[in-house]
């Protein structure tokens, strides 16, 4: 490459990144079923990408309601909230939960029964508008050189290609999935892909204990191996 690093940029010049995640595929892609939960995500970024300045971390979730199968687990996203806002640059943006009572047709009807039941249907609304936003608001800016989206959702693909080839930036993607592949949309639309490894995960962790101006905060007890 003659001297020259990642998109031509001189070497020892660092690219001006900013990281969106979407939090709710992060976490089901992922973490869920693992010892991983209380992951750093400016430590994730900057081990997958050591040849950038990460400037900004914006994080899109929901915050859970009260689940009586585990009382505990508003408390637990709470405190990794609270672990997240330590961090330089980080931003969190958040959508809601709905959750509404639908009529379903049955797989296998049985004769004499109804054919539909009513069943309990949980939606989560605005994280992905929020993220697509946010992106594109930041891109008009000029508040990055380069974006990062931390996603599989392939409804993610206009903006990002938008983004690439209107605004003239780079976009990379992070496929959080290890054990499916890139949606090909986003291969098309992105800058290049990368892939989210379970080392990774294990490798960018908070210590057990931080702390903020409130106090500490410690990891979860149930989220300790």
């Amino acid at each position: 490459m003659g001297g020259l690093c990642s998109f031509g940029k001189p070497a020892g010049q660092l690219m001006k990144t900013n990281v969106y995640v979407d939090g709710l595929n992060l976490y089901f892609r992922a973490i869920k079923g693992t010892p991983f939960k209380w992951l750093d995500l400016r430590k994730l970024a900057e081990a997958l990408f050591p040849e950038d300045t990460i400037s900004r971390i914006c994080y899109f979730t929901s915050k859970i309601n009260q689940r009586s199968h585990d009382p505990g687990q508003v408390r637990r996203q709470l405190i990794y909230l609270r672990a997240l806002a330590t961090l330089p640059g980080f931003e969190a943006h958040f959508g809601t939960f709905r959750t509404r009572t639908k009529s379903r047709p049955l797989a296998f009807p049985i004769e004499g029964m109804p054919d539909y039941v009513q069943v309990k249907h949980t939606e989560e609304k605005g994280t992905d508008v929020n993220l697509v936003t946010r992106l594109l608001v930041d891109g008009f800016n000029q508040a990055y050189e380069k974006a990062v989206v931390v996603s599989n959702d392939s409804d993610f693909s206009s903006a990002i290609q938008y983004v690439r080839d209107d605004l003239g930036l780079h976009v990379a993607v992070v496929n959080p999935d290890n054990k499916t592949r890139t949606h090909r949309s986003l291969e098309i639309a992105a800058t290049y892909v990368r892939r989210l490894r379970p080392r990774h995960l294990r490798e960018c962790q908070f210590p057990d204990t931080l702390t903020d101006a409130h106090g500490a905060i410690r990891k979860p007890a149930k989220w300790r191996s």
